[in-house]
Protein backbone atom coordinates (compact mmCIF):
# COMPACT_ATOMS: atom_id res chain seq x y z
CA UNK A 1 0.00 0.00 0.00
CA UNK A 2 1.19 3.48 -0.88
CA UNK A 3 -0.04 6.51 1.07
CA UNK A 4 0.92 10.05 0.18
CA UNK A 5 -0.19 13.58 1.00
CA UNK A 6 -0.63 15.99 -1.90
CA UNK A 7 -1.32 19.73 -1.88
CA UNK A 8 -3.91 20.99 -4.36
CA UNK A 9 -2.76 24.47 -5.39
CA UNK A 10 -5.01 24.99 -8.42
CA UNK A 11 -6.97 28.20 -7.75
CA UNK A 12 -10.34 26.50 -8.25
CA UNK A 13 -9.52 23.47 -6.07
CA UNK A 14 -10.80 20.06 -7.13
CA UNK A 15 -13.89 21.21 -9.01
CA UNK A 16 -15.43 19.40 -12.01
CA UNK A 17 -12.73 19.65 -14.67
CA UNK A 18 -9.66 18.68 -12.59
CA UNK A 19 -11.66 16.10 -10.62
CA UNK A 20 -12.78 14.45 -13.86
CA UNK A 21 -9.19 14.33 -15.08
CA UNK A 22 -8.07 12.71 -11.80
CA UNK A 23 -10.91 10.17 -11.61
CA UNK A 24 -10.49 9.26 -15.27
CA UNK A 25 -6.81 8.47 -14.72
CA UNK A 26 -7.56 6.51 -11.53
CA UNK A 27 -10.04 4.34 -13.43
CA UNK A 28 -7.33 3.19 -15.83
CA UNK A 29 -5.77 1.08 -13.06
CA UNK A 30 -6.91 -2.00 -11.17
CA UNK A 31 -5.55 -0.84 -7.80
CA UNK A 32 -7.96 0.39 -5.15
CA UNK A 33 -7.56 4.13 -4.57
CA UNK A 34 -9.00 6.41 -1.92
CA UNK A 35 -8.80 10.13 -1.28
CA UNK A 36 -9.20 11.59 2.20
CA UNK A 37 -9.88 15.21 3.08
CA UNK A 38 -11.23 16.62 6.36
CA UNK A 39 -11.57 13.13 7.83
CA UNK A 40 -13.82 11.99 4.94
CA UNK A 41 -12.60 9.17 2.74
CA UNK A 42 -13.97 8.47 -0.75
CA UNK A 43 -13.18 6.17 -3.64
CA UNK A 44 -10.84 8.02 -6.02
CA UNK A 45 -12.56 6.26 -8.93
CA UNK A 46 -15.89 7.94 -8.13
CA UNK A 47 -16.46 11.41 -9.60
CA UNK A 48 -19.35 12.05 -7.22
CA UNK A 49 -17.21 10.99 -4.26
CA UNK A 50 -14.30 13.25 -5.21
CA UNK A 51 -16.58 16.21 -5.91
CA UNK A 52 -18.41 15.66 -2.60
CA UNK A 53 -15.16 16.40 -0.74
CA UNK A 54 -15.22 19.97 -2.12
CA UNK A 55 -11.45 20.30 -1.82
CA UNK A 56 -10.55 24.01 -2.00
CA UNK A 57 -7.30 25.49 -3.29
CA UNK A 58 -4.19 25.20 -1.12
CA UNK A 59 -5.47 22.10 0.72
CA UNK A 60 -3.76 18.82 1.51
CA UNK A 61 -5.39 15.53 0.59
CA UNK A 62 -4.24 12.04 1.49
CA UNK A 63 -4.30 9.43 -1.26
CA UNK A 64 -3.91 5.71 -0.61
CA UNK A 65 -3.37 3.16 -3.35
CA UNK A 66 -3.18 -0.62 -3.01
CA UNK A 67 -3.12 -3.38 -5.57
CA UNK A 68 -0.97 -5.17 -8.12
CA UNK A 69 -0.32 -2.02 -10.17
CA UNK A 70 -0.03 0.43 -7.25
CA UNK A 71 3.43 1.72 -8.22
CA UNK A 72 2.36 2.68 -11.73
CA UNK A 73 -0.92 4.07 -10.42
CA UNK A 74 0.89 6.22 -7.85
CA UNK A 75 3.19 7.70 -10.49
CA UNK A 76 0.25 8.46 -12.80
CA UNK A 77 -1.87 10.05 -10.04
CA UNK A 78 1.09 12.17 -8.85
CA UNK A 79 1.62 13.35 -12.45
CA UNK A 80 -2.08 14.26 -12.87
CA UNK A 81 -2.10 16.23 -9.60
CA UNK A 82 1.00 18.08 -10.78
CA UNK A 83 -0.77 18.88 -14.08
CA UNK A 84 -3.86 20.08 -12.20
CA UNK A 85 -1.75 22.38 -10.03
CA UNK A 86 -0.21 23.89 -13.16
CA UNK A 87 -3.59 24.66 -14.77
CA UNK A 88 -3.63 28.28 -13.55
Amino acid sequence: MIEEKFRITYSQGLQARPATKLVSRANSFQAEMYMEYNERKVNLKSIMGVLSLAVPSNSKVNISISGSDEDEAYKAIARVISEINEMD
